[in-house]
This record gives structure tokens, C-alpha cells and sequence, in this order.
């Protein structure tokens, strides 16, 4: 027994109820692995996470770590946000709900512990589709040391870049995060390095 998760379990303020029907849905299969990563149960195969269980304001959620590859016939699994690639959830509010949803749960347990064992994977945006600021690309065509950085850079790090400079609304905001990781950049750092 992990005493980390049954921490989790016990100290759950809202959604115990619901996080306990989950996780006796979820352990019914036994080639699953009950750990514990980014602070929630998570559910593995061969070191590979399948599911994951989390709790937010308005709704819990167990979230398949390639549900973009799941079959969902019923539109229930969900992308959180449009930047979200591989992850998908599947939200309730109550028990009642859970319950309702249990054979379609399972279902996408089994389906998601065969995406992982036969080895697909989710097609992730290249570096190519996403867009460079005009701000940016400006920069880049005028200092040539800065341009061969971030091109030395690997794809996740100008990915990384790429999105968080396109992720502000005005251009003044997008100047002043690139100016701020402009010596990151230099540095060979990515981000959040």
C-alpha cells in the first residue's frame, strides 16, 4: 500500500466520494499499476501511464494520457484546452454520473492499455506548425547569433518559445516575454530551464 496515495484518498476535501468510485473502477483491472506522479493517483502498464485521476473546482476528471487515440463513439472524452495534443478527459460532477458511465470507463481503459501496447503514438505538432511572431521573426532576421541559438535549440524548447510568445494578446506583451528570454535563448536554455 503507498501511503502518498492513500493520503490523496483520505485527505480529499471535495470529490473523495467520486475519487474512491474511480479508482475501484480503474483497479478492477489488474494489469494496471496504481502510482502516484504530478500529485495525483496515476494508473500504469509497464511503466507507461494509461490513466489518471484529478480533481478541479467545477468537476473531477480521470484523464487518458492518449486519449486522442481513444474511439470515442459517445463524445465524452475531452480536450482541455486547443494546445493539449495527446491528453483527454473524462469529466463528472457527481457519483451518479460515474456510475452511469462505468462500462463506457472500462471500455476506455481497455482501449487505452491496448493504444499503449501496440505502440502508437499521437502525432504532436512539429516546430513547422506553429507560427512565428512577427515580432520574433524580425529578430531573428536581424541578429544572426540569436537566430543560430534558437535554431540550436531542440524542437521541444522552440516549440516551448514558439507557443508562449504566440500565447500573448498584445504585441507589446509579446515583445516584452522576448525580450525577457532573449538571453535564455543565447544560453541555449529552454524555458522553463
Amino acid at each position: 500500500m503507498n501511503l502518498v496515495i492513500e493520503q490523496f484518498f483520505n485527505n480529499a476535501k471535495q470529490w473523495k466520494e467520486e475519487f474512491y468510485l474511480l479508482r475501484k473502477i480503474i483497479t478492477e483491472n489488474k494489469d494496471l499499476l496504481e502510482t502516484f506522479k504530478w500529485m495525483h493517483p496515476c494508473y500504469t502498464i509497464e511503466g507507461k501511464n494509461i490513466v489518471l485521476i484529478h480533481g478541479f473546482k467545477e468537476y473531477c476528471a480521470i484523464l487518458f494520457h492518449k486519449g486522442a487515440l481513444i474511439k470515442d463513439n459517445s463524445g465524452l472524452l475531452i480536450q482541455q484546452t486547443k494546445n493539449v495534443q495527446s491528453a483527454r478527459q473524462m469529466r463528472f460532477t457527481n457519483t451518479e454520473e460515474i456510475i452511469k458511465q462505468e462500462s463506457l470507463i472500462k471500455e476506455y481503459i481497455s482501449q487505452a492499455i491496448d493504444i499503449e501496447k501496440s505502440g502508437q503514438k499521437v502525432a504532436m505538432k512539429q516546430v513547422s506548425d506553429y507560427t512565428i511572431p512577427e515580432t520574433f521573426l524580425q529578430l531573428l532576421n536581424q541578429d544572426e547569433a540569436f537566430k543560430k541559438a534558437f535554431y540550436a535549440l531542440t524542437p521541444g524548447r522552440q516549440k516551448g518559445y514558439l507557443f508562449y510568445f504566440n500565447q500573448a494578446k498584445q504585441a507589446k506583451t509579446q515583445k516584452t516575454r522576448i525580450e525577457k528570454y532573449y538571453s535564455h535563448i543565447l544560453d541555449g536554455k529552454g524555458i522553463n530551464d
